[in-house]
């Protein structure tokens, strides 16, 4: 049993310090963007630890992305999954949008 906090205790720590204290205190609006930004890093970190990330598995993205040049893509719904694994880390409010 790890020590606490774990990862995920840290990540969380990290994300409401920076919202609650740096992000309300920044000076300008540079300072402002680059809290957002670290923020919205630490919210996909979050998501990792917390959800399936599918594994990538090397040999066979480079298969799929080889038969997509040659003309020969697996269905629309293997593609469709694919990237919808990505978006429910990277940014889960575009994929609600769109489905």
């Amino acid at each position: 049993m790890p020590d606490r906090p774990s990862t995920a205790e840290l990540v969380e720590a990290v994300w409401e310090f920076l919202g609650q204290e740096v992000l309300p205190n920044a000076k300008d609006h540079r300072e402002k963007f680059r809290t957002l930004v670290a923020m919205n890093a630490l919210a996909i970190a979050r998501r990792e630890l917390e959800g399936d990330v599918p594994e990538a598995d090397e040999d066979e993205l480079r298969e799929l992305a080889r038969r997509i040049r040659a003309g020969d893509a697996p269905e629309l719904a293997l593609l469709k999954e694919r990237v919808a694994a990505k978006l429910r880390v990277s940014n889960p409010q575009y994929l609600e949008r769109y489905e």
